[in-house]
């Protein structure tokens, strides 16, 4: 769905279901901080029919590790139905509203469509296409064409080289020990990985 009005908001968060009967909701976090589901205050809330997000009431939220998911309270919320009417909905906040972060935090946001190097060959390796929360955040990094020419080649039955089409992707872990530069300004994350690391599996 494009739309320009949207252009301006971040999902924090999406309602997968009623919690209980008083009116609490589960909540997937697409958000790395936690205030944004545990801390009171005012969110906004963008289900299929609206055209722009809802302001809305926070009350409380608690995090559930073992599901990865968030338990909140909304206000004027109160029952099952209420709770079940909101199902897909997505939690926003303005675009503006970006937590401070320390000194080797990032946005995801500001991560994808980061250009990949070999921080020892300058070597391009391809593009960060998304972020996968994992213990530690995995980058999926779209391999260049130019760097999966020579490892990535299939021989037919005749012995002629191959390319095989698919782009192939890798998932690199974003550790400080694998990826030491990160480099915003200039739109560029270099990387050291160990031996095998971008060894593309056929």
């Amino acid at each position: 769905m494009t739309n320009d009005k949207l252009d301006n908001w971040l999902e924090i968060g999406k309602i997968v279901a009623p919690q209980g009967l008083s009116g609490e909701l589960r909540v997937y976090p697409v958000s790395d901080f936690p205030e944004r589901f545990e801390v009171p205050g005012k969110r906004w809330l963008l289900c299929s029919d609206d055209t722009e997000p809802q302001p809305i009431e926070l009350l409380t939220g608690r995090y559930i590790s073992n599901k990865n998911l968030y338990v909140i309270k909304l206000a004027g919320v109160e029952n099952c139905d209420r709770a079940e009417a909101l199902r897909g909905c997505k939690l926003m906040v303005p675009a503006s509203d970006r937590p401070q972060l320390g000194e080797d935090e990032y946005h995801v946001l500001d991560l994808i469509g980061l250009e990949v190097f070999m921080q020892a060959s300058g070597e391009l390796v391809g593009t960060v296409v998304d972020i996968i929360p994992a213990g530690n955040d995995l980058l999926e990094v779209k391999l260049h064409p130019s760097f999966t020419t020579d490892k990535g080649q299939m021989t037919n039955d005749k012995g002629q080289m191959t390319n095989d089409k698919r782009q192939k992707t890798v998932l690199i872990p974003f550790v400080e020990a694998i990826a030491p530069v990160v480099d915003l300004p200039s739109g560029r994350i270099e990387i050291t990985p160990p031996p095998g690391l971008l060894e593309i599996n056929n």
